[in-house]
This record gives C-alpha cells, structure tokens and sequence, in this order.
C-alpha cells in the first residue's frame, strides 16, 4: 500500500500517532542510561533501580488493560492525554530521586501509567480503526517502527542530556518533552471519535462482555498471550541491563547508549517488513522465525569475543527482531476478534507481555547482585526463546466461532 492512498484525515492520524509512539518509546527506552548514574549517587545496588523499573512494566501491563477499557468507552485520544501528563510526573518525581519509596512511584507506578496511555495498546488500534483491513498490517508496522525510531534518537540524546545536564535535568527535560505528546494529540480529537455508533441495528453488534468472554475460552488467544511474555523478557532485561553489561565489559557509556538507539533504528526496518510480510503470509510462523532468531543472535553474543564489532552486530540483528512482534500480534488480535475492542483484548495481550519485562528486569537486577554476571538471565532467555517457538505452533489464525461480524476497521 502506499501512502497516498490514504486520506487527509488518516494520514493526519497516522503520522500524529506515530509520532506519539516515537516520544513514548524513546523515553522508555533511556532509562537503562539511568541504572548507573542513579544507583551512584544514592548508593544502592542494580537490584533497587532494577526492582522499580520491573514495577514500571508490571503497571504499565496491568493499567494497560483498563486503559484498553477505558479507550474503548471514552475514546483513545482521551486515554493518551491523561497517559501523557502521568508520563511527565513520573519523570519529573524520578529526577534528583533520593529515596527508594520515590523511586518505586515515578520511576515505576507513575511512568508505567504514563506509557500504558500513550504506548501501542492505545495508539496502534487508533491508526488501525483508521484504515482498511488490508491496509491494517502496514499501518501497524509503521507505529511500530515509529516507536523503534523514537528509541534510536531518544537514547543518543538521553546521554547527551545526562552529559550537558547531569541525570536529574536530564529526566526534567524529558518531563518537559512529554508535553508535546498532548499537543499531537488535540488535532485527533475530532477525526477519532470513539467507536460508538454503529451501522448495524441495535442488538447486532457484539458487547464487550461476549466478546471477552469469548476471548476467555479461545485457546487460541491465550497461547499468543504467554508467548509474549517472552517478547516482554527479552525486551525489558536488554533494554534496562543491556548497557551496564557494557560498561561491565568497559566499554565507555557513549557506546551503550549508541547500540541502544542502534536497536532502534534497525527496528525501523524491520517493524515494517514483519508488518508487510505480516499481512502476506502466516503470522503465527512470523512470530517463531522471530523468537528461533533471536535464540541464536543472543547465543552468538555469548559465545563470540565480546568487540565492539559483536555488540554493534548484536545491536543490529536484535534491533531488525526487536518490536518486530507487534504487527504479527496485534494482527493476530484482530484477525481472531476484529477491531471494536481491540484496545482491550491487546491490553490483555499486553499484560503478559509486561510480566514477562517484570520478570526480565527485576530478575536481571537480581541475580547480577548476587553473582557479579548477567549470563545466566542471557541463557535464560535463549530458553525461553525455545518456548514461544512451541507455544506458537498450534494458534489458529481465524476469526473466534460465535463473534458476529465487526462494525470498523
């Protein structure tokens, strides 16, 4: 499909949302910038910052459903704007952090909220309801990538904050910039309105409780959901640990922010080939080839001389795998249950996502503090791997018997 394709109002959408994501995602991908410098000057361990940030992703999961809910009754632009001002209070309550009950409220509860309203369970079903069924999948795979080129620019220019401004000003810049998200968000007001009317009669329509309880007994729905909690765990401890096991290995920390926003970049690419290929062929066999591909790009990293040739090869083969699950999931979503409330049955989706980022961060900390390494949380996680893989294999890529024919998207 191509872009002018679509109309003024969608395009506005489109590029609005996207941008959204860019800023949502950038700033959440810095904070493993922040492990260090934060830890330092208060004296705590990896495990206590570790700990906060798996709060983060345990509320960013949780809330994320009732945002979801919350999005579909009210309207998505709604949930952004309030997910954009929790955003900007949780980073403004993380800089100059000094003890570890504020740490755990605006780096963990507070930013979590934050991303739940403005992350891809909000704004992915809002370009979705936007566009066609057979254009959905390119659209997905353009916020996904939205939100990878956020993480490229984000985490460069979260260092060169941290540099200039030291890492409290730097969060407080970030708080400032979370304001811009609300701006984006105005000008949808009146071109997304919440799907609420129908042209179906009264009656034909699907409600959200049949079609959470048909979700509920759909097998189907709920093996796409544990498998990723592995997408979650991979993501969150690499995200978070990733640059300490750099600077562990002395690399300097200009490297460990760059091959985070490598990361980034490279997802570019390859968010919008798994949203292309996604529309074109099995999702479900996009999701293993993605999870079989990262068990070995991560055995590689373990097994090779660690240089800095290997990390900027681990950077760009994990960024090309790195949210190259969204499309393929929040199309299988759909594809299972339509869009109306696609919000929150992604939420849901979501949520298993996040225990998994919970599990990877919080146990990454965890462990490093008890045995000085991080290669049993590697291993752990070409295992896992291994898993989704297996879990994948039986989903049925149909619509849910008994779900009456959807009203958009």
């Amino acid at each position: 499909m191509k872009a002018s394709r679509l109309t003024p109002a969608t395009c506005t959408i489109v590029v609005a949302g996207s941008i959204i994501l860019m800023l949502a995602f950038g700033f959440r991908a810095s904070f493993g910038l922040f492990v260090q410098p934060i830890t330092e000057a208060n004296g705590w361990g990896r495990d206590t910052l570790g700990l906060a940030l798996a709060i983060q992703n345990l509320a960013w999961g949780v809330i994320a459903v009732l945002a979801g809910g919350l999005a579909d009754r009210f309207g998505n632009v709604a949930v952004i704007v309030g997910g954009a001002l929790l955003y900007a209070l949780g980073l403004w309550m993380t800089a100059d952090v000094s003890s570890v009950w504020s740490l755990h409220m605006g780096a963990g509860l507070i930013v979590g909220a934050g991303i739940a309203g403005t992350g891809f369970g909000i704004v992915l079903p809002l370009m979705a309801k936007s566009v066609s069924e057979d254009n959905r999948q390119w659209v997905l795979g353009v916020g996904t990538a939205a939100g990878s080129m956020g993480q490229f620019l984000m985490a460069p220019l979260a260092q060169q904050f941290i540099d200039l401004f030291g890492w409290a000003g730097a969060l407080n810049a970030m708080a400032l910039m979370a304001f811009v998200m609300i701006a984006l968000a105005m000008p949808l007001a009146k071109l997304a309105q919440p799907v609420a009317t129908s042209t179906l009669a009264l009656g034909e329509e699907d409600s959200l409780g049949r079609t959470i309880a048909l979700a509920r007994g759909h097998a189907s729905y709920w093996l796409l959901t544990v498998g990723f909690f592995v997408c979650g765990f991979h993501l969150a401890f690499i995200t978070v640990h990733f640059p300490g096991y750099l600077t562990d290995h002395g690399f300097d920390p200009e490297v460990a922010a760059w091959s985070i926003g490598l990361i980034g970049l490279c997802n570019v690419v390859g968010a919008m080939v798994s949203g292309y290929v996604s529309g074109r062929m099995s999702m479900k066999k996009v999701l293993m080839f993605i999870y079989v591909s990262r068990a070995i790009v991560t055995v590689g990293l373990l097994l090779l001389p660690l240089s800095l040739t290997s990390v900027l090869a681990f950077s760009c083969l994990t960024g090309f795998l790195w949210l190259a699950t969204v499309p393929p999931t929040t199309g299988l979503v759909a594809t299972m249950f339509g869009t109306r409330y696609m919000a929150t049955l992604y939420g849901v989706v979501f949520l298993g996502h996040q225990l998994g980022s919970f599990t990877g961060v919080w146990l990454g900390g965890w462990i490093y503090e008890r045995t000085g390494s991080y290669d049993s949380v590697w291993w752990m996680g070409v295992a896992l791997s291994l898993v989704a893989v297996a879990l994948h294999w039986p989903i049925r890529e149909s619509r849910v018997m008994g779900l009456r024919p959807a009203t958009s998207g």
